[in-house]
């Protein structure tokens, strides 16, 4: 099954963005949660799991019979806002070990769920398609396939797909703030495609990741996936707990 990203979580996103552009002020009272699930079209549970969230990252305080409320943490507000908080560097860590090894670039109609997963209107016929082959410095293979819409797509420079990330092309070059993204890690199988570019038996294990990359507008601008042999993919994560407002939560770093 493709992994889609949770109903409750594009509707945290867009909670979220409102109070960091100032739609919805520190103090101020959301609608209610009949009123946005009315809104968003879900039932309570839904909205009730995307305000949760929001409570524990410290940005939503719920006050006992009177509703929601935006927190009076202004500091907590103008630091979520920062354009610049390090996911680049976060994202780009694992690519900056990796060298390509070969690299295409081509014009193509969007599969059903890259175009559901870009939020593509049905206006935009086509996206650029990224394939890659990358050497890890372990030793092994990865197989990337990158889709852009084709409008953002279409300014890339295929000598620099071969020099430096994507990511980085994206943010420096064509200037786009990323805001935040949404990655899976599942146990996959290769198809004919994967397994001639990894060098491995069709049907072999391997593992496979997905990631969604927004912009400040909170529109999808990449769609990634990274297929390794199960037996080879390594991911070190470090947790740290810091505090957020009135909440505790943690953060996670790559560190390999």
């Amino acid at each position: 099954m493709e992994p889609i990203l949770p109903i409750y979580h594009q509707i945290r996103r867009y909670i979220k963005n409102e109070i960091l552009d100032k739609a919805y002020e520190a103090k101020h009272q959301i609608p209610p949660e009949n009123e946005l699930a009315k809104q968003f079209k879900v039932n309570r549970i839904t909205i009730r799991q995307a305000i949760s969230s929001l409570v524990d990252e410290g940005l939503l305080t719920r006050v006992r019979g009177k509703g929601t409320f935006v927190t009076h943490d202004q500091a907590l507000i103008q630091k979520m806002s920062l354009k610049n908080i390090g996911m680049t560097s976060e994202l780009l860590l694992p690519l900056k070990r990796s060298k390509t090894l070969s690299v295409c670039l081509e014009k193509i109609e969007p599969p059903p769920v890259v175009r559901e997963k870009l939020e593509l209107p049905k206006r935009e016929k086509y996206v650029t398609k990224i394939v890659r082959d990358r050497l890890v410095p372990e030793g092994f293979r990865a197989f990337t396939i990158n889709y852009l819409p084709y409008a953002l797509g279409r300014q890339l420079d295929l000598e620099e797909l071969k020099k430096r990330p994507l990511l980085l092309i994206l943010e420096e070059d064509l200037k786009i703030n990323f805001s935040e993204a949404f990655q899976t890690i599942q146990a996959s199988f290769a198809d004919a495609e994967a397994a001639e570019h990894l060098g491995i038996p069709p049907g072999s294990q391997t593992l496979l990741t997905e990631r969604i990359v927004y912009a400040e507008n909170s529109k999808p601008v990449e769609m990634v996936r990274t297929i390794y042999e199960a037996d080879q993919y390594k991911c070190c994560l470090s947790l740290k707990k810091i505090k957020m407002g009135s909440a505790n939560t943690w953060v996670c770093q790559i560190t390999k």
